[in-house]
């Protein structure tokens, strides 16, 4: 980190009038004890003085800050050592002071920092283990009973193995949902633009989630009857993830008989935005600001069981962020959710 270096004069000056200040009161007296006052002499010795003390004070505090305190710079990396070779050590120690004190300050934020990071790569890993574990031991389960003699009972056999299937197109699932969040947050999941309508892209969402929502007997609507398109600049493949997921985390946290609804607004000139409310269980206040957490469950043996990777949140949100959106999240604890995000209109 390149610092620019004030060079002050401060100290040698104030020294130097001291020095010379006591030098020349003292010639002063002696030349008036042995009554030779001599006004010229004490002129020319009191300029000497003062110059020779502000160079050699000037010179040597240099120095020694070069020497004692350029090893404190290097051993906190604060400066480049090329930095001191093109110019002087400043002799202001308040510059010192300030720059030690920042770094101070900046390698705490690193440090608390990096805590959060590996306290969140645990959790993290811990998540993962355990969304593989339970297919994984579900499908050797199924496996062993049939190594054991089951395969030969037809319907045992095609009951473990249709059971074993579920549990591989759950692995699949957590795996392809990792892929898909670990190309989103490194960038390599190029978005792919298009104009296309959002309304009709809504109602393709709600057909193909049409049988999940009616085992808990949830309706899906929109809040009005839309008599226009209403077109929209995104990629409509992400897009469509985004309210399928949306839409899937309202149905399995939904209340029995409950509604899911979609409604879309203009926010700005060239903005919308989506609005998918229900009118679930809701979620509770302090979980709120981790909703998009990779694997982060508010009730995590309920949502188990309802299946999914718990990535869902996570993959929304870097989607809408990767568009340069806003996603919103607001909810009452026993009433409902409400998720919503921008999008950009057709120019």
């Amino acid at each position: 980190m390149a610092i620019s270096f004030k060079k002050t004069y401060k100290f040698a000056v104030k020294s130097a009038f001291y020095i010379t200040l006591f030098s020349g009161g003292f010639l002063t007296l002696l030349l008036y004890f042995f009554q030779q006052l001599d006004y010229l002499l004490i002129g020319v010795f009191t300029v000497s003085m003062y110059v020779f003390s502000f160079f050699v004070i000037q010179y040597r505090v240099e120095r020694f800050i070069y020497r004692r305190v350029k090893k404190i710079y290097d051993d906190v990396s604060l400066l480049d050592s090329t930095t001191f070779r093109s110019q002087p050590i400043t002799t202001d120690m308040a510059t010192l002071t300030r720059q030690v004190k920042k770094f101070a300050t900046d390698k705490k934020l690193e440090i608390e920092t990096l805590k959060v990071r590996e306290e969140y790569r645990r959790e993290f890993l811990g998540n993962v283990s355990h969304e593989l574990k339970t297919p994984l031991f579900t499908v050797q389960g199924y496996i062993s009973t049939l190594l054991d003699g089951a395969a030969n009972d037809k319907t045992l056999r095609k009951k473990y193995l249709e059971r074993a299937e579920k549990g591989v197109e759950r692995l699949i699932y957590i795996v392809k949902d990792l892929d898909m969040i670990t190309k989103l947050e490194t960038g390599d999941l190029n978005l792919e633009y298009a104009e296309f309508d959002i309304i009709e892209m809504i109602k393709n969402v709600f057909d193909l989630l049409e049988m999940r929502a009616a085992k808990k007997k949830i309706t899906l609507t929109f809040d009005t009857k839309y008599a226009k398109p209403i077109l929209v600049n995104a990629d409509e493949d992400k897009i469509q993830q985004v309210v399928t997921n949306l839409v899937m985390n309202s149905i399995k946290y939904g209340r029995e008989g409950g509604t899911t609804e979609i409604s879309i607004e203009d926010l700005v000139k060239n903005k919308i935005i989506v609005r998918v409310t229900d009118n679930g269980e809701g979620i509770q206040k302090q979980y709120i600001p981790r909703l998009f957490e990779r694997f982060f469950r508010v009730d995590k043996s309920g949502a188990r069981s309802e299946g999914g990777s718990g990535l869902g949140l996570a993959i929304v949100k870097h989607i809408i962020e990767g568009h340069n959106e806003k996603i919103y999240v607001e909810s009452q604890y026993g009433v409902g959710s409400e998720f919503s995000f921008t999008l950009e209109k057709k120019k």
